[in-house]
């Protein structure tokens, strides 16, 4: 990436667009609304060895084609004075809100600037992979103000993934009547895999990703419905198991559970179109993976795994498929570490329109993905020429995307 004044313009040929849709006006008429063609696919982006020879259950599982951006974006450093920040949301004025791990809160104005921190929230365990997490805002925000945020708390026993809300203050200086809601059971003695991604679902109830907390002896839990450990629960605002869930088998099945087995989900995103639920989530050495979220699924951890320990060795039974468990979409070996992740909307980019882009961690890009039909056909690596861990990104009132990283950056991606 070649900067030429504060922006970093990555400059590239204009795609061209096919096809149409009819899509419904606002006046109830139609319009036809012209959609990208698929890209053609070459070689992979990876190129590195997988840690395993385990074998894919279908064709573009993993090492799908390659693909490239045609329209030209530009990439431009909006600020760099952010503090390991977790999670961004925006606001309706355009404006954006962020968490920072170690417990604030910020504001980041359409210009770059970023606000004192926010104060009047709950203390957060910040070591290890905990602090102030996930964040979302009410859908009515401009008149109710509520703010929905997750963390790590300390609580007898260990830690736990929390939910907290509260109202922003007229003046934005300020959480006032922060309320813990929720609390992911049970607790941990560990710092690690809490999960930690929240958003609001088109019913206006919360979905909230959980970890398994890493150790050997919780990991089994993924698989338990009486405890939240390792999954997505769909609650109310006031931390409520939400109606309509679905219904689990077992002893004690806790009724907030959307769907189990999962390893450590530090994304979550809906489909523009279909609605559906999509989250990523860090596998151990391989294995990472992108799951379409079916209510009542158990997507397999630690049972099925394309993954093995960071020692090398093998988990479970070695085994990648079984009858019950749910085949991620796509997987990633050697490991990217994913997180936060959002669908692209609207047609500033039109050969964008629904591709999910992931924040990678380890592997310090942004995965653009290509889905149809449910299956990715195309990944691309945008912004690796920045050596940034990207931890979560968001699409603006604007279009834009921004995209924070654990170096206190926050990018923004737009037409060029």
């Amino acid at each position: 990436m070649k900067t030429t004044t504060p922006l970093a313009i990555i400059v590239v040929a204009l795609g061209l667009l096919s096809a149409c849709t009819e899509k419904q006006n606002d006046d109830g008429t139609t319009a036809n609304v012209p959609e990208p063609e698929l890209p053609v696919a070459s070689q992979p982006v990876e190129t590195n060895p997988a840690n395993t020879s385990y074998q894919p259950a279908f064709s573009g599982q993993t090492r799908a084609g390659g693909v490239k951006t045609t329209t030209p974006y530009k990439v431009t450093l909006f600020t760099s004075a952010l503090s390991a920040p977790w999670g961004i949301t925006p606001l309706p004025d355009g404006r954006l809100l962020v968490t920072e791990k170690s417990g604030m809160m910020r504001i980041v104005t359409t210009s770059g600037t970023v606000s004192a921190p926010i104060t009047g929230i709950p203390a957060v365990n910040a070591g290890g992979q905990g602090g102030l997490l996930g964040v979302c805002v009410s859908p009515s925000f401009a008149t109710d103000r509520m703010v929905y945020w997750v963390f790590s708390e300390n609580v007898t026993g260990g830690t736990v993934t929390a939910v907290a809300k509260g109202k922003l203050a007229a003046g934005e200086t300020a959480i006032e009547n922060a309320t813990i809601i929720y609390r992911a059971n049970p607790a941990a003695n560990s710092t690690l895999h809490y999960g930690g991604r929240i958003l609001f679902d088109k019913t206006g109830h919360l979905l909230v990703s959980t970890g398994e907390r890493s150790n050997l002896a919780t990991r089994p839990l993924s698989q338990s419905v009486s405890g939240a450990l390792g999954k997505i629960v769909r609650i109310t605002t006031d931390g409520a198991a939400a109606s309509g869930n679905p219904t689990f088998n077992g002893t004690g099945a806790l009724p907030e559970l959307f769907s189990i087995g999962h390893r450590n989900p530090q994304g979550i995103a809906l489909h523009p179109t279909t609605g559906e639920l999509w989250q990523s989530e860090h596998g151990p050495r391989g294995g990472d993976e992108i799951n379409r979220v079916l209510p009542g699924a158990n997507y397999g951890w630690p049972t099925i795994t394309y993954g093995i320990e960071y020692g090398g060795q093998t988990i479970g039974s070695g085994i990648q498929q079984q009858n019950g468990m749910e085949q991620p979409v796509y997987y990633w070996d050697p490991v990217i570490s994913p997180s936060g992740m959002t669908f692209y909307q609207g047609n500033r980019i039109p050969e964008w329109q629904n591709n999910l882009f992931v924040g990678a961690l380890s592997g310090q890009h942004i995965a653009r993905l290509v889905i149809a039909n449910n299956k990715v056909t195309g990944e691309e690596r945008l912004l690796t020429s920045e050596g940034q861990r990207f931890r979560d990104l968001t699409q603006g009132t604007d279009g834009a995307l921004y995209a924070i990283t654990d170096g206190g950056r926050m990018y923004k991606i737009d037409k060029e």
